[in-house]
């Protein structure tokens, strides 16, 4: 090999090693970083993780709106008419089973459930929050003690030895007796009765479940897992946030 194909052969191997470092350095420049797994842009500046995932600022932003608990009281007057609609259908449905049967099946109180937390988060415009988890709570539970109402008021009935029609026709004899007060005596005393009568059924369960043991037991889980079925579904989502993260100083995040 002559001095000058050693020279050829150094000229060809610098201008391949270059190539290739020219060729690497393109591919790091072209190489994807962080990008929005909600607009799928690139993130040049900062980002943030949510649930682990990588937002630029503007879709963090947006993500926590869509998801952000309803104020004020449009949303919670519709949830709370929804979701007595479905209470009611509910307790006709759960009442319905046991007077066909002749048997509590307890598991009715988890449609219920399901049925009146669908229903407040229809209400919610398909969000969720504390206030509406309540809300179903204490409605699904009031559903329950609404189909148990029937039965107890035939049980007192025949307790107290006198027809359905006497009784109810009592009830109306004392319904008009008040006629000879004021109007507003008499729609105070309607009010009264009818709270009465609300939180009566608050205690229905209770009694029911008291007056059962220990085959109630089972009723109160069953029960139960209604009231955390309509707790769940009215729940807001867990965002867990945090940042913001500069592109080349924070963790290693690429997500596409």
């Amino acid at each position: 090999m002559t001095i000058n194909d050693a020279g050829d052969s150094t000229d060809d191997l610098q201008f391949d090693r270059v190539v290739r470092d020219a060729a690497s350095a393109e591919s790091a420049t072209n190489e994807p970083g962080v990008a929005c797994v909600v607009c799928k842009k690139p993130i040049l500046t900062n980002y943030f993780h949510i649930n682990g995932k990588s937002v630029c600022e503007d879709c963090r932003a947006a993500v926590l709106a869509s998801v952000a608990t309803p104020q004020g009281l449009a949303p919670m007057g519709k949830s709370i008419g929804l979701g007595l609609l479905a209470a009611v259908a509910g307790a006709a449905v759960y009442y319905g089973v046991i007077k066909i049967t002749n048997f509590e099946i307890g598991i009715v109180a988890i449609l219920i459930g399901y049925m009146v937390g669908w229903a407040v988060r229809k209400g919610a415009n398909g969000k969720g929050g504390r206030r509406f988890q309540i809300l179903a709570v204490v409605l699904t539970y009031w559903a329950v003690g609404l189909a148990y109402a029937p039965l107890a008021f035939d049980g007192l009935s025949k307790h107290s030895g006198k027809p359905a029609a006497v009784v109810s026709g009592s009830i109306s004899d004392s319904a008009r007796a008040p006629a000879k007060d004021s109007a507003t005596k008499t729609s105070g005393s309607l009010l009264f009765a009818l709270a009465a009568l609300f939180f009566l059924i608050f205690a229905l369960p209770v009694i029911t479940i008291a007056g059962s043991m220990p085959g109630g037991i089972l009723s109160a889980f069953i029960i139960f897992i209604g009231l955390r079925q309509a707790w769940t579904l009215t729940a807001a989502p867990i965002m867990k946030v945090s940042g913001p993260y500069r592109v080349g100083a924070g963790p290693s995040t690429f997500s596409a």
